[in-house]
Formats: C-alpha cells, structure tokens, sequence
C-alpha cells in the first residue's frame, strides 16, 4: 500500500481538486434538475479527463517547464497572453465562489457569519501555501483528498433505485434544449478545466525540483519508462476517484431533491441544507463536511495554477519549495487570487450563482487552451523523442472536439 502510495501524487490531488464547491454546485444542479439522465457525462468525461490530463503531465515531466512556459517558448506573445489572463480570471471567480460556499457549508453546521468564516478559510489557505514546505504541503492535500468520501457515505445513507441509475447512464431520455445542453457543457467545464491543465504540469515540474537526483526525461531519458509508467497510474487513479464522485454527487441529489421536486439549487451549501429533511441529519452534515474539505484542496490548486501560468509568462522564479523572499512576484499572485476571490464575497458580484456560471466559463476557455496544449504535445521541438503516443493523440483530440461541439450547441440554442 505504501508503494502505491507514493505513485500516487499530482494526479490524485489533481483530480480531487476537481470536485471543488464550484464542482459540487454543477453537479447538484445537474441531479436536482435531470434526475439520473445526466450521469453518462461524467462516464463519458473519464477516459476524455485522463488523456488531457496525461498530456498536460507528461509535458510537465518531459520538458521540466509548466504548460505555460512551453506556450511561451512556442507561440507568439498573444496567444500567452490572451490564455493566461483568461485563466486568471476564471481561477479568481472560482476562488471566490469556493470560498463563500465553504463559508456557508460551516454557517450551516456551527453558525456564525458566512463573510467571517470565507476570510478565515482564505488566510489559511494563504498562509499553508506560503510557508509550508512543498513534500509536507503536498502530504496534506493527500490526506485532504479523503473528504470526497463524504459523498460516498451520503449515497449509502439514502435508499437509492439503482435500476433507474443504470438505465440513465446508459439511456438517457433528454430533450436537448438551451437548458439541458448549458447544464451539460457547465460538467463538462467543471470536470475537464483549464486550471487543472497547469496545475499537474507545474506539480511535475515540482517533483523534479525538489528531488536533486531528478532531471527532465528530456535530459535524462534512461528514466521514462519509470516516470511515464508512474504518471499513467497517478493520472487514471485521480481522475477515477474524482469522476467516482460527481456521479455519487448526482445520485444523491438526483435521489432525494429531485424526487421530492427540488429543482431550484443554485449553491452546493444550498444541495446540503436541502438534504436534511429528506434524507437526514447524517447526510447533511457529510455533504457539508465535503465542501468544506474539498475547498481547502481546490483553493490553493485554484490560486497555485495561476501563479505558476503568470510567473511562466514573465519568466519570474515559481514554485512551492521556494521561500516567500526566493519566489516574492509567485506568492504575490497566490496572495491576489486567494484575498481576490475573498474580497469578490464583498462586492454586489454575487459569488454564489458564479459558481455554476464559472464551470461554463471553463468549458468555454478550456477548447483554446486544449488546442494549443495539443499541438505542444506532438511537436518534436517541444517533446523530443516523448511525444504523445498515437493512443493518447487521439484520446486528447476526440477529448478537444468534444468540448468544442458542446461550446458550439450551446451557444447555438442560447
């Protein structure tokens, strides 16, 4: 179990920051309204999540440069420019719908003011990102990876009518209006999302750094097989677990909100409050117990990308094994993103219906960023004798025009 362990690393905490609030909300929306009928997207979306997020690994391990340095060592400025300051402000309002749902979620269960409880959850992100070093720091978000089993415990807390559950993921019965087709690109943004792209890349590059025996395969290519092998665990493991738990997430909803007419959910504290009359106290303390854990992983995987794609872009010295005077413009941006989001909970902007709204921006964002990462991914230049196989190539495409198509049907019954 040790041994598998410690295969285990940026694409399990990768993966798990997925089913972040924001997550949560889409998914929840997505059982309240349709019932079961949308459990193939998070079926569909698994092997699509792992040959992306293997992509944007591998390059990662290959290079030993972020996705966002490789972007500027090969596309013209624009193009870096225009991808990193999407991702920023995307990452910025998830942040702050993050943080105001974890706020909520603990109002709900020991009371108290929500703004208080989002400032407190933001300055103790920050400071554990800033001065905890990077293998502790990783450690912990590991261990903070279990929370998703909350929502595991709350689909065996509740009777569930599994025959229906089987007939929805594999015969759904939609009618594809503007709606239906929004809810379906919001879990498509939310499961395969840009920032997830950087951040494995960059925790790669994190893995090389902090071991002074590790080199680039690009420099050390004696080790690929190793290191390649280890990524192709790390990465079908973390994208399981975390696709595992959307659909429990939909489940769950589907089987006690939608069955009862709840259809209105906006907020993944409001899916928690929702549940305690129908299906008890035990499960409305899980549910909100997992936004709470899930947040304090998503957060700092939310600011830390951003950080690493702006530093990239400027050439400024990143990474979380740095000191905060080594690395100062990398924890600035960190800082900015985290009190960003936080300060966003006090504006008119009302951060509780930008967690839904932000998963549709990242479906939106994530077709260009893929695109790019693509066409990195088989370029000699950029990969050397590591290129992506022709496997993965197609994996990484199909996962490419299948997000496309959804931005475009959308848009198209908008």
């Amino acid at each position: 179990m040790r041994h598998w362990y410690r295969k285990l690393g940026p694409g399990l905490i990768t993966g798990a920051a997925d089913d972040d609030p924001s997550g949560i909300a889409t998914y929840s929306q997505a059982g309240a309204q349709f019932g079961y009928q949308l459990g193939w997207t998070v079926v569909l979306t698994y092997p699509l999540m792992v040959g992306i997020q293997m992509v944007s690994a591998r390059m990662g391990r290959v290079t030993g440069h972020g996705l966002a340095s490789n972007i500027r060592r090969h596309f013209p400025r624009p193009v870096l420019y225009a991808i990193v300051a999407m991702l920023v402000v995307a990452n910025t309002i998830n942040v702050a719908a993050d943080i105001a749902a974890m706020g909520e979620a603990l109002q709900l269960v020991v009371g108290g003011g929500e703004h208080g409880h989002a400032i407190v959850f933001g300055i103790v992100s920050l400071l554990l990102q800033v001065f905890l070093p990077y293998q502790r720091y990783v450690g912990y978000l590991k261990w903070l990876t279990l929370s998703l089993l909350a929502y595991v415990a709350v689909v065996f807390a509740i009777a569930i009518p599994w025959r229906e559950v089987l007939v929805g993921l594999v015969w759904p019965r939609l009618a594809l209006t503007a709606q239906t087709l929004t809810v379906i690109v919001a879990v498509f943004g939310t499961t395969i999302s840009p920032y997830l792209f950087f951040w494995q890349a960059a925790q790669e590059v994190e893995e090389i750094n902090a071991d002074p025996r590790a080199f680039a395969l690009a420099h050390m290519p004696e080790n690929a097989r190793e290191h390649l092998h280890r990524i192709k665990i790390d990465t079908y493991v973390g994208m399981g677990f975390s696709n595992l738990i959307a659909l429990f997430i939909i489940i769950s909803t589907a089987a006690t909100l939608h069955a009862a007419g709840i259809t209105d959910i906006e907020t993944s504290a409001q899916a928690a409050e929702a549940l305690r009359p129908l299906a008890g106290d035990s499960a409305f303390l899980l549910f909100s117990l997992g936004i709470i854990g899930t947040g304090m992983l998503a957060v700092p995987v939310l600011a830390g990308s951003a950080a690493y794609a702006v530093a990239e872009t400027f050439e400024w010295k990143s990474g979380l094994d740095l000191k905060l005077l080594e690395a100062r413009e990398f924890y600035a941006i960190i800082a900015l993103a985290t009190l960003g989001g936080v300060a966003l909970d006090f504006t008119p902007i009302d951060p509780i219906k930008a967690l839904f709204w932000s998963a549709v921006i990242n479906g939106v964002i994530a077709v260009p960023i893929m695109v790019v990462m693509m066409l990195l991914a088989d370029d000699p230049k950029v990969m050397g004798a590591f290129t992506v196989t022709r496997r993965l190539k197609a994996l990484g495409w199909l996962a490419t025009w299948t997000m496309a198509a959804a931005v475009v049907a959308m848009l198209a019954t908008a």
